[in-house]
Formats: structure tokens, sequence, C-alpha cells
């Protein structure tokens, strides 16, 4: 079944409440999903790059943050919450920290790279999850959330959404995908590697290929509607914006709001009530195969 949520901020004034408004959105969400949830947030640019690092606890984090730093022979600045550590590094440095982490950080992943998202996931209620990470505390422009019921896999945090496969990009999705097999295979034939069987994950493979082939982000959630096969809604994060795709049947539920200050996406209008202003919002339900894109300027 699974909930989806999305916030994206017009209004630079609500950019501190961010997370508490994206927590308080995600855990109405619980009874869709309440095996797993995740997270993602796009907050101040960084100087270089980000690697949000995912571990079994904050020790073995600390111990891997302190061998990076004696293998580059330079202080990471490092910000731990709970099982995951945000690493800022210069972005020369990424491929150098990615290769000794993979190398000698077992059962450290990393889960997400950018100049500004950072992205967050555990097992447990959602309510439970924000709270470990402090969502609430979190400021940005745009984050999106998904709370999971796994009825195709095992309940591990490996499957928790959000999933990311580019720089700055993320995806969370409510569906099944049937041909997510066959298009793995003809994506790592391109190149791409993938840490799980998740048919989500291939979905953001699918869009961060199309994108570094030249598409921009709606060409590429335009040409998912033919070459993926199934039912789907896709709510996408990137630096500048956030989108929103269904497929042409649309039977997965979804509505949204927009105002003067925000747009906002959810499985079911109640994770939207309490949005500010949303009395005066336009809402609506997203139309079937219809790309829905907002960016910053």
């Amino acid at each position: 079944m699974c909930g989806i949520v999305g916030l994206f901020l017009k209004n630079p004034k609500l950019e501190p409440q961010l997370g508490a408004l994206l927590s308080g959105m995600l855990a109405t969400m619980s009874d869709r999903g309440p095996d797993s949830a995740g997270f993602a947030v796009y907050g101040a640019d960084g100087a270089g790059v980000k690697l949000t690092l995912r571990g079994r606890d904050p020790a073995a984090l600390s111990g891997a943050v302190s061998g990076l730093e004696a293998h580059l022979g330079a202080p990471v600045e490092a910000t731990p919450r709970d099982t995951h550590t945000v690493i800022a590094l210069p972005a020369e440095r990424e491929a150098q920290a990615r290769t000794w982490l993979a190398a000698n950080a077992p059962g450290i992943d990393v889960v997400g790279a950018g100049r500004r998202m950072e992205i967050y996931k555990e097992v447990g209620l959602p309510a439970t999850v924000a709270e470990r990470f402090d969502l609430a505390g979190m400021a940005g422009t745009h984050g999106i959330g998904h709370t999971r019921m796994a009825t195709e896999s095992a309940v591990t945090t490996n499957g928790a959404h959000p999933f990311s496969t580019g720089t700055d990009e993320c995806l969370v999705h409510n569906g099944s995908l049937s041909n997510h097999n066959d298009l793995r295979r003809r994506l790592q034939r391109e190149g791409l590697t993938f840490a799980t069987q998740n048919d989500t994950e291939v979905a953001a493979g699918y869009l961060s290929w199309r994108m570094r082939e030249g598409a921009s982000l709606k060409e590429a959630l335009e040409s998912s509607l033919s070459d993926l096969d199934g039912f789907f809604t896709f709510v996408v994060g990137t630096e500048s914006g956030f989108a929103v795709v269904r497929d042409p049947i649309a039977c997965k539920p979804a509505v949204m709001a927009e105002t003067d200050d925000y747009v906002a996406f959810g499985s079911e209008y109640r994770a939207l009530v309490g949005l500010p202003g949303i009395d005066g919002a336009r809402v609506f339900e997203p139309e079937p195969a219809q790309v829905y894109a907002w960016e910053r300027h």
C-alpha cells in the first residue's frame, strides 16, 4: 500500500519549518506503511558534496569517519544522526572517499549524495523514524517522504524509500513495476549499479540514466510512462525542485494542494490538513499520465 508525502516551499520564510511540517505529514501516513519510513531533505547548499552514510550504529559510523580522515589526511565535517551520518567533502574527493569506504568500512552504505540532499531511512513506525533523526528540527526548501508496507519483500532498511541513484536526485514510489528486472539488466549494461532488488531503485536509476543522456526531469518522467510497465505514483526530488507523475491508469490515491507559499503532495488529503493556509489552498487530484513539476528560481 505505502504512503507518500512531499512539500515544496515557495516562501523562504517557511524554510525553518520544513522538517516540522514534513514530520507531521509523514506520521499521518503511518497506517499506509507502518514497517519502515524514510525522507529526503534539501537544505543549505554545501561547499562541495554531502554523503549520507548509514551504519549499524553510531560507533561504527564514528570509526568509519575517523578512518576516512586518516586516509584523506584532513578533517571531515560530520553530522551524526542516530544510524546515519552526513559528511561534507570537497567534490574532487568524493570518488576517493567512496573507494576507501567500500574497501575499508564494511557495513557502511552511502545512501545519498549531493550539494543539498540528505537522506534518512530506517525500520519502524514513521513517527519514530522521524523522531530518531530529528526531522522536525531540519530546515530546507523541499523534502519528500515515504511510509512502507512491505508486501513483496522483507522489512529491511535497504528496502525503505527514498532511493537515490544520482547526485541530489531521489524518488519515492507507491505501486509496483512488472518489468523492473528487464529494465535493471538494461541499465546495468549502461553502467548503473544497484544495491537492492527493489523495483523503486530501478525506477530511480531509469530517471538518472535518462537525465544523464540529456533529458530534463520532465522529459525523463514523460518517457517513464511508456518505458515502465506497471502502476505507480512517483514523487521525485532534485537539487532545484520537486515533481509528481502517476501512471496512465492512476489507481493509487494521490492529492495535491497549492498556495502562494507551497506545493504539497499526499497519498491522502489527511496528510495535508496540518499545513498552514490549507483551507485556502487549491486542492486537486493530479491527472493520470501528466507530469507536475516546480523548481526554485
